[in-house]
């Protein structure tokens, strides 16, 4: 499974970030630019992942990992972001609300 790491994420440009925390995780804090397709629904709205290459991201990055697993065995070229969301935010990095 690929992976990055949250310091390069935030220099990372051009490459879409799916968020797959539940919305009231998502409304609290999150990576700029980011984008709620929540892992509980993700099975039905695969039609709304991005063309080519995304991240993908939640809290610490253990669900982020299981939802890059199986998007990388359907095709998608998917990559984790270890740590999630929570090292993004102990990093210092900015975050939307």
């Amino acid at each position: 499974m690929k992976s990055i790491t949250v310091q390069q994420l935030s220099t990372r440009e051009g490459v879409p970030l799916i968020d797959v925390r539940e919305p009231d995780e998502f409304a609290s804090a999150r990576v700029p630019g980011a984008v709620n397709l929540p892992m509980s629904s993700l099975g039905d709205r695969l039609h709304e992942l991005p063309d080519g290459a995304f991240d993908v991201i939640c809290a610490a990055g253990a669900r982020s990992g299981r939802v890059v697993e199986a998007l990388t065995a359907r095709g998608y070229d998917a990559t984790n972001v270890d740590g999630g969301t929570n090292d993004w935010i102990a990093a210092g990095l900015p975050v939307e609300r």
